[in-house]
């Protein structure tokens, strides 16, 4: 693989330059709103529970069905914006959100709540895809590319802190509904937004018939994959549902790969996933979601069960995330993406926050929030903004444009499944922790004061002990960036002059004919008018 990506012709985007950049406005309001409604409900879960009447064994549906629709339909949602179109997906994506989302603040009772959820989700996978192919169509200058994706990227990352913001604040001040209803605004914005300024550049639609056997094996695939860990994580460990859950996981994807190997017209072609850098960035988004939503789950227990914050405070005590997020993501990744090869930005973002992991390994029950949370927040956010950026460019970078929607589905893909892997797993290393410190140290009843300390002593252990694993992780992902990503420093366009117009050329020239002897009498300058 050469040192440098070569630079290659792209097609003319329709939407000019600065029109772009007003396009981007209102894809980062819908990438915003997707990424809110995977926490903004976790505070508000409580008082719906409580005024709908939901047993504490169902309440976990509330957040179930919104991550197995959206990680299991999000393959087809990439495939159906390459179909269909990825304005016309965006805008359809953001009308049925609105509705769903209209549906679960006047949810009468749990299973209206849980449906709406589900239709959430199901929409949240079309515009995910829809979102990020937009963004690599329409920017393909390599320093547009770099800012494009930095505010994009700081936006995946900030948003499920500020769904948390959000959440406690509707909750406190209005009503659980409202983390419902907030989303109406957001989606007409939006949606009025996309129908007047974004234009999408011609060619990238890919014209091809629906790969039903491939949908039905990777949507129900995915959704056994993500169920498995979702359900680990709230039974805080593997039971026989469980590993039987992963076990057709696993055959299904097989099935599914195997199927993709033989369609003429697959859902995912194998070439998006065989290139090596684009690979190596889809296993780096992977891991690197393991330790974010890990770092929300645990932190939310410190602060709420250890320190004793409300759900407000909780909420703005993950502003040192927001804030570094934006700095890495915005200012520091475009910056250093034009300049340097992409394991080389990636690399150093992801150990400086293995560093701010391993800091919270020294976590106590009576740890200042200013001397310890607050720089540990703050180290994570920049580099997971800087190392984030630079892995979804490039997992968008040289595909062919009737591919982005699955590509950019890819992406989605692996952070939903990273984020449920590390829900999971820590949760679950953080339970068996505490149980295990509690056994070693049983409490004392006749002391409440002291049984209290020892709770809190037994759930920070469990928070330091995750803090090792997601320190590991994140160093392994470092690892992975240097070895699997080789590519150089992005020139020109990352995308491919669409093969639909070079196409058209070739069977004109076959087979000759006499009239293929007479001039061109378009005038001058036709020829490129046909680029």
């Amino acid at each position: 693989m050469p040192d440098t990506i070569p630079s290659a012709p792209a097609s003319a985007p329709e939407t000019p330059g600065g029109r772009r950049w007003t396009a981007l406005v209102f894809i980062a309001l819908t990438q915003l709103m997707t990424v809110l409604d995977s926490t903004i409900v976790n505070i508000a879960l409580p008082a719906a529970q409580h005024d709908l009447g939901i047993s504490d064994a169902d309440k976990q549906w509330a957040i179930t069905a919104y991550a197995l629709a959206f990680g299991g339909l999000l393959l087809l949602g990439g495939r159906i914006a390459d179909l269909w179109g990825r304005k016309r997906a965006l805008v359809t994506g953001l009308v049925g959100f609105a509705l769903a989302s209209a549906l679960g603040g006047a949810a009468p009772g749990e299973a209206a709540m849980f449906g709406a959820r589900a239709l959430q989700g199901v929409f949240a996978a079309l515009l995910a895809p829809a979102t990020l192919s937009l963004l690599a169509v329409m920017f393909t200058d390599a320093r547009e590319r770099a800012r494009a994706f930095g505010i994009y990227g700081a936006i995946t990352g900030v948003g499920g802190a500020l769904g948390l913001i959000l959440g406690g604040f509707l909750t406190e001040y209005l009503s659980w509904r409202w983390t419902f209803f907030v989303n109406i605004p957001f989606a007409v914005v939006a949606a009025t937004g996309a129908l007047f300024v974004i234009r999408e550049p011609a060619g990238g639609r890919h014209r091809a018939p629906l790969d039903i056997p491939g949908v039905l094996l990777a949507t129900t695939g995915l959704l056994a994959l993500v169920y498995g860990f979702t359900r680990a994580g709230s039974a805080g460990g593997p039971d026989t549902l469980t590993v039987s859950v992963f076990v057709a996981s696993a055959v299904l994807l097989f099935a599914f790969v195997l199927t993709e190997a033989k369609v003429p017209f697959p859902l995912l072609p194998l070439r998006v996933l065989t290139e090596r850098n684009r690979a190596g960035a889809y296993l780096v988004l992977g891991l690197a979601a393991v330790p974010m939503f890990g770092l929300f789950l645990f932190l939310t227990y410190y602060l709420q069960l250890v320190q004793g914050y409300s759900p407000v405070r909780t909420g703005f005590a993950f502003l040192p995330v927001i804030a570094g997020m934006i700095v890495g993501s915005t200012q520091l990744s475009p910056l250093l993406m034009p300049r340097f090869p992409p394991r080389l930005v990636m690399a150093p973002g992801l150990l400086i926050a293995a560093v701010s992991m391993l800091l919270l390994t020294q976590l106590e029950v009576d740890s200042a929030y200013a001397d310890l949370l607050l720089p540990a927040q703050l180290m994570f956010g920049v580099g997971m903004g800087t190392a984030l950026t630079p892995a979804i460019s490039l997992a968008t970078h040289g595909i062919e444009p009737h591919d982005v929607g699955v590509a950019s589905a890819m992406v989605n893909a692996s952070q939903r499944v990273g984020g449920a892997v590390g829900t999971a797993l820590l949760n679950t290393v953080a339970a068996s922790t505490t149980t295990a410190y509690l056994s070693v140290h049983p409490p004392d009843a006749t002391n409440p004061a002291a049984h209290q300390l020892l709770r809190a002593q037994a759930l920070v252990n469990g928070c330091t002990q995750a803090s090792w694993w997601a320190t590991g992780i994140l160093v392994v992902a470092a690892l992975m960036s240097t070895v699997l990503v080789n590519t150089g420093v992005p020139q020109g366009s990352p995308l491919p002059r669409p093969a639909t117009r070079p196409a058209r050329r070739t069977l004109k020239a076959r087979p000759k004919r006499p009239s293929d002897e007479v001039p061109d009498r378009r005038g001058p300058g036709s020829a490129g008018r046909r680029h």
